[in-house]
């Protein structure tokens, strides 16, 4: 893009990080350019300058300057006819506002420094620039299950304020070490990410801790091999990295196949197995009307594990936290 234009927030992205809002129109750019174009004064918002992390209004108008053109689709990272039918496979829902892949574990969903093969360099398959779907949520790299993007700009700031105000009900699966008690609850612990002997962990932390930040994970169990093992529904009500793992851990009841968060009991029990933690289901609205409600079939890990401890996909309710909810009532 060679000239200045000017253009003006949509009411879906009102709240949204000027950085953000940038980067959901031209992924391509990268964090160096931005803070060069906003340190520049190159970008202006109603008349003013502005830093990334300005926070912008519904019908705010933004000074756009001169871009660099995004990479030539023709050039050596241009996504081959194999990645395009393998990410293409993936797809659970799509419309003219949303995609919802069916991420499968080991994959990551962005890259990094070792991390060439991942989730964001894929959805070059549905264009570039604008045309390119934007990430809203993560999973970790070894959790599969249902993954949710923005196709717009305005979809991607709708959708991530769904998650960011818990409106998006997300319902996932785990097979844990022993049986809960209660068998249903919530697990209110702060988490902080801190050094562990020679790697970082999620673990729990002190409310006070200027580290820590507020973690809550619901969760049901669905059905029981014995004493050894818990095929558990968990819901969580904020979304911390790792929260989940963490947290089960913090309760006596690792998720099994876990390289992190484990224990002698549960990686006993884990053997032949990879971590059992599925996103099986997302609720939530839809960025123009209605409700999507998205649901992935169970990936070869998790199924792994249920036919090693005899668990079928029909014991468990489509939301088995309904009977939660009518107890409190």
């Amino acid at each position: 893009m060679k000239e200045v234009r000017t253009l003006f927030v949509d009411a879906g992205e009102d709240g949204v990080r000027l950085d953000r809002w940038f980067k959901r129109r031209w992924p391509h750019l990268n964090h160096i350019q931005l803070n060069k174009l906003f340190r520049s004064g190159q970008v202006r918002v109603d008349g003013s300058r502005a830093k990334g992390d300005l926070k912008l209004a519904a019908g705010a108008q933004i000074r756009v300057p001169p871009l660099p053109d995004a990479p030539d689709p023709g050039d050596k990272g241009k996504l081959g006819a194999r990645d395009i039918a393998y990410v293409r496979s993936l797809v659970l829902y799509e419309d003219e506002e949303v995609l919802a892949l069916n991420k499968p574990a080991g994959l990551a969903v962005q890259g990094g420094t070792k991390t060439l093969h991942h989730i964001d360099r894929l959805l070059s398959a549905w264009g570039e620039g604008m045309d390119r779907p934007r990430l809203v949520h993560r999973l970790d790299r070894d959790t599969s299950g249902v993954l949710i993007l923005g196709k717009t700009p305005a979809a991607a700031a709708n959708l991530s304020g769904s998650f960011a105000r818990r409106r998006a009900q997300k319902t996932y699966w785990a097979i844990v070490a022993g049986n809960p008690h209660p068998t249903e609850g919530v697990i209110e612990l702060h988490l902080a990410k801190k050094g562990v002997g020679d790697r970082e962990l999620v673990v729990p932390a002190d409310p006070k801790d200027p580290e820590a930040s507020v973690a809550e994970t619901e969760y049901v169990s669905v059905s029981r091999a014995g004493p050894r093992v818990t095929w558990v529904a968990l819901r969580p009500h904020t979304g911390r990295t790792h929260q989940q793992r963490a947290h089960m851990k913090a309760i006596g009841h690792p998720i099994l196949g876990d390289p992190k968060y484990s224990d002698d009991k549960a990686a006993s029990l884990s053997e032949g197995l990879k971590l059992q933690l599925h996103a099986r289901s997302i609720l939530m609205p839809h960025p123009s009307a209605g409700m999507l409600a998205i649901q992935a079939p169970l990936s070869p890990e998790m199924k792994a594990g249920f036919q090693k401890f005899g668990f079928s996909e029909d014991e468990a309710e489509y939301d088995p936290f309904v009977r939660r909810s009518k107890k409190s009532r």
